[in-house]
């Protein structure tokens, strides 16, 4: 590629190599033979003219030692070389002549030499012009060598400047921070006094101002958002290619970016559009207070830098929604980290009763539709797995299910943990906080014990249910979220409702499709399957063997009232499975709360209701043991009981022999 600076060896530029600008173009062209050795004297960059001085194509010279190119030559270039990189002085009208290995004939050359910065200032590689004498006959190339010479240093210099500038993006993608040492690179350069770097807000046209390097500025320019209506940006962006204004071009222009660059004393303006692939992302413009500062061939000098900042802004933009997306799915792991699901939607609800059957139907009808639904039950009912069971069913299965216990957080916080509150907006308030409906968007919101919602916050409540949007405390920027509603309470709504302690528009919202979860009296088939779930699962999670349960104690647990449904049941069973030394599950009958209230009969209430209760239940099964306390058929086994315990349960509740005097005694 012979208009083209291409890397060879361990002395070659990065990976990401910029393009070579438009001058190199003459130096191809140009009547004379050019080339560029590195400071290991290798061919880094040479013209065809070279090429053909040397009888060989570019594709074979490049990469290769003066030595192995030109033989004997090399004794007489060498020193040159090696002279011009130390001092940085140009050699020039050097004349060379030896017989050459690949042309096979005698060559006369005159060659001019010239030292290329590089690094930091450094002398790094050498540029040859070379004039051969023909016939002796010498070509008069002298206004050529200078004029080359000059190009070659000017393109090594911006060659160097893009390849820092690349290597400055590629260690920091914060392109505000380094837009001072950008803007620096290029005035080594470039005449430009001024440089800016501007977001450009599609839907508002608007351009926002990010980066300012101007040394010289009497602070006339402001990085506040300004309109592109009449400015001097919008012919850039809107043709997606830099544009040069001269100062006569700029006052034709009313807008206020225009006349605050006038009367900076800008007389040379080039806008270059900042682009991706999917549009213009910004503006990146350069000025100067000189006369045609800028020319067409500074174009792609700047075009460049233009692409490396498109790409480093990308890279940022991408960075900082990754580091959004983190920080949410932060906040949902918070409460999604222990909502485990099972293989099935029903495999956490244990029972086959008809009444949990005929719930377990309605969870089925209503779940695919979306509509919200309203949960009722008495407390420890499970109102929660069915809740889950819908989400499970329903389309919205693989995104969140976000639950909030209305009653477990303090009411004065409950509005901020629904909706969320921006940074400062009550006090305490010391970041923005994402609220549970927001973490819900996309899937399912369980609003469990919804009747302990305070009346002020329920219109808040009942609009964003019916709107699907809602602002955060602080802030009066909608949010808009795609979010299904469960709602579950074991309140009486309607008796709320007539009592005005509940609105009457949000209980029609939430009971569109009312389930009632029936109480464990009610279903009681369900109690020995609960039994041993429960059973099986403390006894795994402690590494005890509890492997059976006594008829007895099966007998007492089913009729009981069970006043705090599955959940008393499920907390008697981890007792038990503490309890239990053996392979027999061993019950606390007498830590059974008393049986709850129901129509037409009262409720057991005190210790001596409790304490006769129990009494009976002994004194039914020393009737069934025949009177023995020990024994594989015992009153003690088929309690659960060592037989000292029994006796002091009978001696502590006054049970004699005579009680159960019917029977044999032991």
């Amino acid at each position: 590629m012979p208009d083209r600076l291409r890397p060879v060896g361990e002395d070659s530029v990065p990976q990401q190599e910029p393009r070579v600008f438009g001058d190199l173009s003459a130096l191809c062209s140009a009547p004379a033979a050019v080339c560029i050795l590195d400071s290991e004297q290798r061919y880094f960059w040479l013209n065809h003219e070279f090429a053909g001085l040397n009888g060989l194509p570019v594709s074979e010279l490049l990469g290769k030692r003066v030595r192995e190119v030109v033989g004997g030559l090399a004794e007489q270039i060498e020193p040159y070389v090696a002279e011009v990189l130390c001092s940085g002085e140009p050699i020039l009208n050097v004349e060379v002549s030896t017989e050459h290995p690949f042309r096979k004939t005698r060559v006369h050359w005159q060659m001019h030499f010239f030292a290329l910065r590089q690094q930091e200032g450094k002398f790094g590689r050498v540029g040859i012009v070379i004039n051969e004498h023909t016939n002796g006959k010498e070509k008069n190339l002298e206004g050529i060598v200078e004029s080359l010479g000059g190009k070659l240093q000017q393109e090594m210099g911006r060659l160097q400047s893009l390849t820092e500038i690349n290597a400055l993006l590629s260690s920091n993608r914060d392109v505000p921070l380094l837009f001072p040492w950008i803007s620096a690179h290029i005035r080594r350069v470039m005449r430009q006094e001024m440089a800016s770097l501007a977001l450009l807000d599609a839907g508002n046209r608007t351009l926002v101002g990010k980066a300012l390097d101007f040394p010289l500025s009497r602070g006339l320019l402001t990085q506040s958002p300004v309109s592109l209506k009449d400015n001097p940006a919008e012919k850039a962006l809107d043709s997606g290619a830099p544009v040069i204004f001269c100062k006569q071009e700029l006052q034709a222009f009313e807008s206020p970016i225009a006349l605050s660059l006038l009367a900076e004393g800008i007389q040379s303006l080039c806008c270059v559009p900042i682009m991706s692939p999917t549009g213009p992302l910004g503006l990146f413009m350069v000025g100067s207070t000189r006369k045609d500062a800028f020319q067409q061939n500074d174009l792609a000098l700047l075009i460049q830098v233009a692409s490396q900042l498109a790409l480093a802004m990308e890279n940022h933009l991408a960075a900082s929604e990754i580091r959004h997306l983190k920080k949410r799915l932060g906040e949902e792991r918070k409460f999604l980290e222990e909502e485990v699901e099972p293989d099935g939607p029903f495999s956490e609800i244990i029972g086959g009763s008809p009444a949990l059957r005929q719930v377990l139907r309605q969870v089925g009808t209503v779940a695919s539709s979306g509509a919200t639904v309203l949960i009722l039950g008495e407390t420890g009912t499970g109102k929660e797995l069915i809740a889950r069971a819908i989400h499970r069913l329903s389309r919205r299965k693989d995104a969140p299910f976000i639950k909030v216990n209305c009653a477990a957080i303090p009411t004065g916080l409950l509005e901020s943990e629904l909706f969320g509150h921006e940074k400062g907006a009550f006090t305490g308030a010391i970041s923005r906080k994402v609220g549970r409906m927001e973490l819900a968007d996309g899937g399912t919101l369980f609003l469990d014990e919804v009747g302990e919602i305070p009346l002020d916050l329920q219109p808040k409540l009942l609009r964003a249910l019916q709107d699907q949007e809602f602002e955060h405390l602080g802030s009066n920027h909608t949010v808009k979220v795609n979010v299904r509603l469960i709602a579950a309470t074991n309140r009486n709504l309607p008796e709320r409702v007539a009592c005005n302690e509940f609105r009457s528009d949000l209980y029609y919202r939430l009971s569109v499709f009312p389930i009632t979860v029936p109480p464990l009296r009610e279903r009681k088939e369900d109690i020995p399957l609960l039994v041993r779930y429960f059973v099986r699962q403390f006894s795994q999670r402690m590494d005890r063997h509890v492997e059976s349960v006594p008829q007895s104690t099966m007998d007492a647990l089913l009729h009981w009232q069970w006043p705090g449904n599955v959940r008393e049941l499920e907390n008697l069973m981890e007792r038990s499975v503490i309890l239990s030394e053996g392979s027999v599950l061993r019950v606390p009958l007498s830590e059974l709360r008393p049986p709850a209230e129901t129509k037409g009969s009262p409720a057991v209430a005190s210790d001596d209701s409790l304490h006769q209760a129990e009494r009976q239940h002994i004194l039914r099964v020393l009737r069934e043991a025949h009177g023995k306390l020990s024994g594989p058929n015992g009153a003690a086994k088929r309690l659960g009981l060592k037989r000292t315990t029994l006796q002091s349960q009978m001696q502590r509740l006054k049970i004699f022999h005579h009680d159960y005097s019917d029977s044999q005694p032991d």
